[in-house]
């Protein structure tokens, strides 16, 4: 009976712990490169779009990161991290640009450019959140090419996968947000009221915070699997 009892339990906790390794390794590759994740993708809504930033080239920490902006975005407002220092970079056009105010430009932002005061462990992750309008074109796909400076080296994030090419079968992709179609309900700046704290929690592909809870449920099974047979064990005595 002891022995039939240890063997459900040694099977019941290598359950949970399988569970708790695939969940890591789920979220090993949801970090495995700079992906863009924002919270609206309708067409003509403001959004914030996060972007994560994973280990650093190799095992070289990161000291800065470039986001170069489509040229369907003329702005992007960036958010403030206490990490990094931030800084607008703005191009001239070639012809002015008419806005969908009525109003022409004759420069845009083209770069954010965030340094890190303290270069970025290449174990730890960041995010680096911005604010930006996207364009009226439903269906479409913009993309984000990033450079992410090391204290050795440099990955440049700026992959583009071409007709028919999935995006998961490139080395380097750029970040990208597809478009969908307006909300009928109208945006409101809606982006512009959500904190910075509920913002950076955002990973690259939303699947760590879910990769987190199975790993801590695994762990929990063990707990309990462990607890059950120390029970069990003592009424057998």
């Amino acid at each position: 009976m002891k022995n039939s009892t240890l063997r459900r339990t040694l099977s019941a906790t290598a359950v949970a712990g399988g569970t708790a390794a695939l969940m890591m390794a789920g979220l090993a590759g949801a970090s495995a490169h700079v992906g863009a994740t924002p919270d609206k993708t309708a067409a003509n809504s403001y959004a914030l779009v996060t972007f994560g930033i994973p280990h650093g080239c190799d095992t070289s920490p990161t000291t800065k990161v470039t986001i170069n902006l489509p040229q369907e975005l003329t702005d992007a407002q960036p958010t403030v991290n206490p990490n990094w220092t931030v800084e607008k970079v703005t191009e001239t056009l070639a012809e002015p640009r008419k806005l969908d105010d009525g109003t022409s430009i004759t420069k845009r932002t083209s770069q954010i450019v965030y340094t890190a005061k303290t270069p970025l462990d290449p174990h730890l992750r960041d995010a680096l959140v911005l604010s930006v309008k996207l364009p009226d074109a439903a269906g479409k796909t913009i993309y984000f090419p990033t450079l992410q400076t090391c204290e050795q080296g440099q990955t440049d994030w700026s992959e583009i996968p071409k007709d028919g090419q999935n995006e998961h079968d490139l080395k380097s992709p750029a970040p990208s947000v597809a478009i969908t179609a307006a909300d009928a309900s109208g945006d409101h700046h809606a982006a512009a009221t959500v904190s910075t704290e509920q913002a950076s929690s955002v990973t690259d592909d939303g699947s760590t915070a879910r990769s987190w809870a199975g790993m801590l449920a695994g762990i929990a099974g063990l707990v309990l699997g462990a607890a059950a047979f120390f029970r069990r064990s003592k009424a057998t005595k």
